[in-house]
């Protein structure tokens, strides 16, 4: 579960990047988050995974406060970024070591989750490679990899779909709903709309900072009165903003 009240952050004293928002991802939800590019989902995702503080307000991860106790509330998620170009010096295999060891993964169990992960991923042929020499889709595959191995209950996942191929895209949206459907959190940010009103339990719209929606695709189609797609509910929904 993720609770945020009255959040905001301002780059340089300027206009708030995120403004003033309420949110709150349950248990056993695939939670959609939309936007523009700019609109604030990064600078959102990043407070609530630590790497920046919100100027005000309370965030908590299963009840830990991310602020107050931040490696605990860490150990709760795991967090895809919106860049997998990192450690590239790294093999596949010596990156997901180096996860393991970070999240305390026992040596005795890590071998099977590695072995799972990289059968469900088409990864094992390149997992003694560097990761330099991954494509940008391979990368992406081996972060995702790396932040599910110690098994957290919140995922949180920023644009992870992109350039990953269709099967990939697909086995990933197969875990989302298993981890979902066994009671745990999924909180994913996409600019793919079609796949946020396929996947998704609940979406939140976030516009200039501001949540202007958040619910279940019924709600919003009932409140717009409305069967259009969710594409078009959120052009209409962000250009009357």
């Amino acid at each position: 579960m993720i609770q945020l009240n009255n959040v905001s952050k301002s780059y340089n004293g300027t206009k708030k990047a995120v403004d003033n928002i309420d949110l709150t991802i349950n248990d056993g939800e695939i939670f959609g988050f939309i936007g523009h590019n700019g609109a604030g989902k990064t600078t959102t995702m990043k407070m609530i995974t630590g790497i920046i503080q919100p100027d005000i307000g309370n965030i908590k991860i299963n009840g830990v406060d991310v602020v107050k106790d931040p490696l605990k509330s860490k150990q709760q998620f795991g967090y895809v970024p919106d860049s997998p170009d990192m450690f590239l010096r790294l093999t596949g295999l010596e990156y997901l070591n180096f996860m393991a060891d970070v999240y305390d993964v026992p040596v005795s169990s890590r071998k099977d989750k590695i072995e799972s992960l990289s059968s469900r991923f088409e990864m094992k042929e390149a997992l003694n490679d560097k990761i330099q020499s991954y494509s940008h889709g391979m990368r992406q595959k081996i972060v995702i990899m790396g932040v599910l191995i110690h098994e957290p209950s919140v995922w949180i996942l920023d644009e992870p779909m992109t350039g990953l191929d269709p099967k990939a895209s697909f086995t990933l949206k197969q875990m989302m709903r298993e981890h979902a459907d066994n009671g745990k959190t999924v909180f994913f940010s996409t600019h793919v709309l079609e796949v946020a009103e396929k996947l998704c339990d609940k979406v939140a719209i976030i516009n200039k900072g501001k949540i202007i929606f958040s619910g279940t695709l019924e709600e919003l189609k009932e409140h717009f009165k409305t069967n259009e797609s969710l594409e078009k509910i959120f052009l209409e929904m962000t250009e009357n903003e």
